[in-house]
């Protein structure tokens, strides 16, 4: 399968802009029916927490939503991007996997970046997903989920042979980024594909290096640090010939936690 990773310098609470941007690439890439493109963490507006401007009532028009639909079907890619919507009284990240036949699955972020003041406007989502694509298992997750190992090894669990994290990632923390990544994929006998933007915003500074890392911990795609399109393809026979003869997430214990003694 191939993936596109749409490395975006994403203008700051202009989805117009943004959307505009995305239709260009699109145009110019020309992508084939069933690959997977991915944007970024509020692919349309930038990490804002200024949800009265940026968030989309999900009962009623959702330009940020609808563009994605838009793109699926018009380019028989699956479309994958971030965006920031609203539900009665709840704000959600959300990650939107678009198809061409006019469904979409939508994943609300497990874990809200708390020191950066997210899980004070934004409602933690309750539940994982993964869904078929091309006769792969696709997982999402999104920026500081990446920190959580148990997400990852819960999607693989159910199956995941790929997961993907959209991000607003900043540059002071990329070591971890790739480092984290890279992590995820041995792990869990999968590949992943990390999906960053590049540019400013009010508080951060980013420098993308958004990549696609194989079940055996190789690097085999760097978006490096300029904006752009980067495009791989993927080997699932790679992900089930590794679990086959590495069985390792088969001795994964499902028992409840380990009980630490500590000595005085």
């Amino acid at each position: 399968m191939q993936l596109h990773l749409f490395q975006t310098d994403i203008s700051w609470e202009k989805p117009v802009d943004n959307r505009n941007w995305l239709s260009d690439g699109i145009a110019g890439l020309k992508p084939s029916d069933g690959d997977l493109v991915i944007l970024p963490e509020m692919y349309a507006t930038g990490f804002s927490m200024n949800v009265e401007k940026t968030a989309e009532p999900t009962d009623q028009g959702e330009p940020n939503a609808e563009f994605l639909r838009h793109l699926a079907q018009s380019t028989g890619c699956c479309i994958i991007g971030g965006v920031a919507t609203r539900s009665k009284e709840h704000y959600y990240n959300e990650a939107i996997a678009a198809f061409p036949d006019g469904r979409e699955q939508r994943y609300r972020k497990h874990q809200p970046f708390t020191t950066g003041g997210e899980s004070e406007i934004f409602t933690a989502g309750d539940e994982l997903l993964a869904f078929e694509w091309q006769q792969w298992c696709v997982g999402l997750s999104i920026c500081y989920d990446l920190r959580f190992p148990e997400i990852y090894r819960s999607l693989a669990l159910g199956g995941a042979e790929l997961v993907v994290n959209i991000a607003n990632w900043p540059r002071r923390r990329i070591k971890h980024w790739v480092t984290l990544l890279t992590a995820r994929a041995i792990e869990n006998q999968c590949y992943v594909a990390g999906v960053n933007r590049v540019g400013e915003d009010p508080e951060n500074h980013y420098t993308g290096r958004s990549i696609v890392v194989d079940p055996h911990g190789e690097i085999i795609a760097d978006a490096g640090e300029e904006p752009g399109i980067t495009s791989v393809t993927i080997d699932l026979e790679n992900v089930r010939s590794w679990r086959s003869e590495f069985p390792s997430l088969n001795d994964t214990r499902h028992e409840a936690p380990i009980r630490i003694r500590r000595e005085q």
